[in-house]
């Protein structure tokens, strides 16, 4: 248990075969930053982990693109409109680790992006109770805890 750079270490070889097998676009090759970031976190290292979800975000813009005739001759999708359910979450998540590196003003920015589609279109609720409590904690570690509780209640 614990061994971050062992998975570090797997993780890099099964990227550079999807590097080798898969096109740039492909949703698995985003997959990959995925869990290079979920390793990251673990290990505290922030700058990593967003550098990494800002790889896999790429990858997922450029696989949903119109045109993109190998994705959507398999998978037959156009490009992510800016207010689908699926950005939501993400912005919530890098709005996340902008708040673990200490950088809260980009952490607001995100986790209100992250609302303003979660509370406009059909989502998971789970995914804005996520983004509620990532907005609590944000304003808890600002020591607005007023606003925080507001969030926390919702």
């Amino acid at each position: 248990m614990g061994e971050y750079s062992k998975a570090l270490e797997y993780y890099e070889k099964a990227n550079n075969i999807y590097e080798i097998s898969l096109l740039p676009t492909h949703p698995d090759s985003a997959g990959s930053y995925l869990c290079f970031a979920g390793c990251y976190e673990k290990m505290r290292d922030y700058t990593a982990v967003l550098k990494a979800l800002q790889s896999a975000y790429k990858i997922q813009q450029k696989t949903f693109q119109e045109g993109n005739q190998a994705f959507a001759s398999t998978f037959n999708r156009k490009a992510l409109p800016e207010k689908h359910p699926h950005l939501g979450i993400r912005y919530s998540n890098i709005g996340d680790v902008h708040r673990l590196m200490g950088d809260y003003e980009r952490a607001l920015a995100f986790h209100q992006k992250a609302l303003n589609i979660q509370e406009n279109v059909k989502c998971n609720p789970l995914e804005r109770a996520t983004t509620y409590m990532n907005l609590g904690e944000t304003y808890r570690e600002m020591k607005d805890y007023t606003t925080a509780l507001t969030y926390y209640q919702k």
